[in-house]
């Protein structure tokens, strides 16, 4: 009875850990856009790859998870300005946000303004290359993380799979 027990209390996290690793080569734009989109890895291709260097992963304390060393990225915003957002005017942007999602579900919330009006968003990136591995390779490719965060693993999403523009009513 205790190993039945014992198999039923694991098998929601084994099922949890194979959906994570099932690797992402595009994510979609939803939304409160004009138009929908799918962004591939290959059309990632085409903005400024920036080298992002190392980056401490710490949980939500603080404490000291792993590090990522020689991250390359492009800025979220970049990839986000060929988006339309379905407002009429600009003063409504600072209604909006983004919800980042990995292929496992884990969701990650920026803002518009924190994006596009504090120095957050020259720091917030979709990582194409880690440890000299670039994303088509890793198996938890299409990652995101905003390494001007305090505590950089809240945000560290793996897998990205859509980001949904909505804004607050």
């Amino acid at each position: 009875m205790k190993k039945l027990l014992f198999i039923l209390l694991l098998a929601p996290v084994a099922l949890f850990a194979q959906e994570k690793s099932k690797q992402t080569l595009q994510f979609a734009i939803t939304g409160e856009v004009e138009k929908e989109s799918v962004i591939t890895l290959d059309s990632l291709t085409q903005y400024k790859l920036t080298d992002i260097g190392d980056v401490k992963v710490t949980d939500h304390l603080g404490n000291f998870k792993h590090q990522d060393d020689k991250l390359k990225g492009v800025l979220l915003k970049d990839v986000l300005s060929h988006t339309k957002f379905k407002t009429t005017s600009p003063k409504l942007l600072s209604r909006f946000y983004f919800v980042c999602t990995g292929i496992d579900g884990y969701k990650v919330v920026y803002s518009w303004n924190e994006l596009y009006n504090t120095a957050v968003g020259d720091h917030v990136y979709i990582i194409l290359e880690k440890n000299g591995i670039k994303a088509a390779k890793m198996p938890e490719s299409l990652q995101m993380t905003s390494v001007a965060d305090f505590k950089t693993g809240r945000r560290y999403l793996h897998n990205l799979d859509k980001i949904v523009v909505a804004q607050v009513q």
